[in-house]
């Protein structure tokens, strides 16, 4: 493929005085920390800014490792992933250092995991690695080696934000199935102000282009597609060596009340679920409700799953305007595999509900939404966060009334977001 008409930037433009990274300084002045996982994406982004000028320093994270995902394709922060960005490295001239996590990565990421399915919700950690581990410490690390920037492989742009001089803003990748903003609501505003990502103007193919021109061995190195430390894909397994004993058996019942059978853990099943229930009705049903408490599986038909309200906490925003006592209409994403849809955002009171005009089907607790001004590529990340409770249209009794932990919002303006 021609890579002449990819969107990259030009090394340094004189009539702005500012580089490729938005930097007043020439890019043979600018140390940039590269976060290198080992694959295709990270590694241009690495030989890019080293064909550009800039004294790049990649740093790869490990964070989990054994032996499975040693030899296993298709993993994250692994052994072969470490490997394969060391030679990476290697080829473009540049320094590269390898960074033990795998306790902390344990600490705040995995355990969290673990506990969160077996409360009956359906968590993300790789959200939960961005914000407590590779932009928290790995931005630390950049500031001690004297960077001015830490640069990403994540399909995502940053820029100036209109109305608020010299802060910056991030925006969907023009990529639309490849934009990774929903991993990345959690940024801060301080944080945003040393991330850059140059791939958010390019789309898989012309990355995979560019690898082949930079002669990068990784050209054709399949994506990652597992979470690091689910090796087989199978997190109850996971879960059950995190957490011995911990599965508790369980009625499954369906919304009208009748008791369909039994199960072995709620952390076998997940929102929107259709196989593998272990009932038979004759009518096909979906997993609506998970209730740890009781340690019951709600099951329904299809309608049961449309989500009309969502009660949010940990949420950050990312607006110009302060979030206290406000309704506006935004769009949301609420998987990441889906495209945003349009809603209501309300605050009030320091909680945070969105209303979803149309409804959506298989919004579970543990999950993020994410907010945006628009649907389309390139649209502003408002922030987002964490589902809480999820009102259902069919549901009877409204809980949003009677939530027992309200929404904490951070990241306000005007307030220092945490980080």
């Amino acid at each position: 493929m021609d890579t002449t008409n990819a969107t990259i930037r030009p090394a340094f433009d004189e009539r702005t005085g500012l580089n490729s990274l938005d930097l007043p300084m020439r890019p043979e002045e600018t140390r940039v920390v590269v976060a290198m996982s080992g694959g295709v994406d990270s590694s241009v982004v690495a030989g890019l800014l080293a064909r550009q000028g800039y004294d790049v320093v990649g740093i790869t994270l490990q964070l989990y490792d054994h032996g499975e995902a040693v030899r296993r394709k298709g993993a994250c922060c692994a052994g072969q992933d470490i490997h394969d960005a060391r030679r990476v490295a290697e080829a473009l001239g540049i320094p590269h250092y390898v960074l033990d996590y795998e306790d902390r990565f344990r600490a705040a990421v995995m355990d969290e995991f673990a506990d969160s399915y077996l409360a009956g919700e359906t968590p993300i950690p790789c959200v939960r690695c961005n914000q407590r581990v590779k932009f928290v410490d790995l931005l630390d690390m950049a500031r001690d080696l004297g960077a001015e920037a830490l640069a990403t492989g994540h399909y995502i742009a940053s820029g100036p934000a209109s109305g608020d001089q010299g802060a910056r803003a991030m925006f969907r990748a023009v990529d639309e199935e490849r934009d990774q903003s929903y991993f990345l609501f959690t940024t801060t505003r301080e944080q945003l102000d040393f991330l850059r990502f140059p791939l958010g103007g390019l789309t898989k193919a012309e990355t995979r282009a560019l690898a082949d021109d930079l002669g990068l061995e990784v050209a054709d190195k399949p994506d990652s597609q597992d979470i690091c430390f689910v090796p087989d894909g199978r997190y109850a397994s996971v879960i059950e060596r995190l957490r011995p004993g911990a599965a508790r058996p369980g009625d499954v019942v369906h919304v009208d009340g009748t008791t369909l059978g039994r199960h072995d853990g709620v952390l076998n099943y997940t929102i929107g679920q259709r196989r593998g229930l272990g009932v038979a009705t004759g009518e096909p049903l979906y997993v609506t409700k998970l209730d740890a408490r009781t340690a019951t599986v709600y099951v329904g038909p299809k309608e049961a799953l449309i989500a009309g309200r969502i009660a949010l906490r940990e949420v950050n925003w990312l607006g110009d305007s302060p979030l206290m006592a406000v309704t506006m209409d935004i769009w949301v994403k609420v998987r990441s595999t889906r495209p945003p849809v349009p809603a209501v955002l309300k605050a009030e009171d320091g909680q945070v509900v969105v209303e979803l005009v149309d409804g959506e089907t298989g919004v579970a607790p543990g999950q993020a939404c994410v907010f945006y001004d628009a649907a389309g590529p390139g649209s502003r990340v408002l922030g987002g966060g964490w589902i809480h409770h999820v009102e259902n249209v069919l549901d009877n009794v409204s809980e949003l009334g009677v939530l027992e932990s309200k929404a904490h919002i951070s990241g306000g303006a005007g307030s220092r977001p945490n980080s």
